[in-house]
């Protein structure tokens, strides 16, 4: 939901982003539309716990005053100019290989997607790795973090932050639909296999590379959109996985009773 949210709320930053730096350029349209991103999932935790509002409420009144807000500054200041959501929002993965890093000199790095997004992977990972037991905590039992001195909130719109940060660096490459797909669909498998957080993670991991992989090639031999692949292969995946505990469940003993993560 949160994803979905940003994929809209982010227009008003690039058309920010385009009225400072005058040009169409990615970085500042990233940049615009990262900002963005992150003031939008602050918006959304900030009216959750402040006003008392539901989730799904809070969602819906964030991402609907920040793409109008967008709208009205493309009609006030560029009404003239081609801008909005599709410039960042509406990538195609087939594509990254053609996106390439060319310095000033003519030297071709090669895919400029592959430099960011490992950079933004790096540094989620960094992330995680450092703060593992306050994420923990405060995700899972926040009373108990708070009385041990965590500072719950802060730890929170941490993790909002590297959510909008890994979103929003991944919609230029990929597209909005997939981003949201990965965001639900391999996390929402893993949480069918396993309570444990850490081999929770590592699933979700290993199920990303697995939907990535299976995919594409599904792709290939369909010759059919990449990313609609990919996200068909994620649904199917969580399918597959759930049916096959319900069979499970259906012929073997009673069900076990509902444990925390940990």
């Amino acid at each position: 939901m949160v994803g979905d949210a940003i994929s809209h709320a982010v227009l008003p930053g690039i058309v920010i982003a385009f009225l400072l730096s005058g040009s169409r350029e990615t970085l500042p349209m990233l940049l615009g539309a990262g900002a963005t991103g992150m003031l939008a999932t602050f918006l959304i935790e900030y009216f959750h716990r402040r006003a008392n509002l539901q989730t799904d409420a809070a969602i819906g009144v964030t991402f609907t005053f920040l793409f109008a807000v967008g709208i009205i500054l493309i009609g006030a200041y560029a009404g003239q100019v081609d801008l909005d959501q599709d410039c960042v929002l509406y990538g195609e993965i087939a594509y990254v290989p053609i996106d390439l890093w060319v310095t000033e000199g003519g030297l071709i790095l090669g895919p400029r997607p592959v430099y960011i997004l490992s950079a933004v992977l790096l540094v989620v990972a960094l992330f995680i790795k450092i703060g593992y037991k306050e994420l923990k905590l405060t995700s899972f039992d926040p009373a108990f973090a708070s009385a041990l001195g965590i500072s719950t909130a802060l730890w929170h719109y941490l993790l909002m932050a590297a959510v909008s940060l890994a979103t929003v660096s991944s919609f230029e490459s990929v597209g909005a639909i997939l981003v949201i797909a990965f965001l639900i669909g391999p996390p929402a498998t893993a949480y069918l296999l396993t309570h444990d957080l850490k081999y929770m993670l590592a699933i979700t991991a290993a199920l990303g590379i697995f939907i990535a992989f299976t995919g594409y090639w599904t792709a290939y031999w369909l010759n059919a959109s990449i990313a609609g692949c990919m996200a068909v292969v994620t649904g199917i995946g969580f399918a597959a996985v759930f049916a096959a505990q319900r069979l499970m469940k259906t012929k073997g003993s009673p069900a076990e009773p509902t444990r925390a993560i940990g």
